[in-house]
Order: structure tokens, then sequence, then C-alpha cells
């Protein structure tokens, strides 16, 4: 796979295509949308519930559908992240 592919290459500030870059890429979208970090065009968090719900069952999903193919640390970044979301989650649904 060329440095394109995988959005790595000399002078590019974009990281390289791995699992652990995706999850924390949909985290970071869950956070986003809980309100826990700022729109980055408005400058201002926003809190949509949905999405966030949303987000958190596709990492759900992804961590159920991945269950034994994953390295140790893909497993405990990926369970130690969903139950981040998810106590933020019930604190601001609650």
């Amino acid at each position: 796979m060329s440095d394109q592919a995988t959005g790595a290459g000399p002078g590019d500030d974009m990281p390289g295509s791995d699992f652990t870059t995706f999850i924390i890429s949909l985290c970071t979208s869950a956070l986003l949308h809980l309100g826990e970090i700022p729109d980055p065009e408005g400058g201002k968090p926003s809190v949509n519930l949905d999405m966030a719900r949303h987000t958190i069952d596709v990492l759900t999903m992804l961590k159920e559908k991945t269950a034994g193919n994953l390295a140790p640390e893909e497993e405990q970044i990926l369970g130690q992240f969903l139950y981040d979301l998810r106590l933020k989650f019930i604190a601001k649904s609650g």
C-alpha cells in the first residue's frame, strides 16, 4: 500500500490509517456531539445526544464484531473509550 493510500507521507500532517486512529476519530466525534469539545466551525460546544448515541452504538458494534481479533492494546483502548463515553452520555442525558 502506498503512503498516499494510508494518509501518511513526507510532510503530511495526517496520521496513518490504523484501527486505533479510526477508533480515536470516532471517539472524538462522540465527544463533539456530547458537547465535551468545541465545534471546530462555531468554536462553541453543542450537544446532540442522538448523534452521540449513534456513534457510541457504532463503537459498540465494532467492539462486538472485532472480538478476539484485536491486539490487547486495541481492545483496551476501545473498551476504555466506550466506558468513558457511556458515562458521559448518561451524565448528559440524565
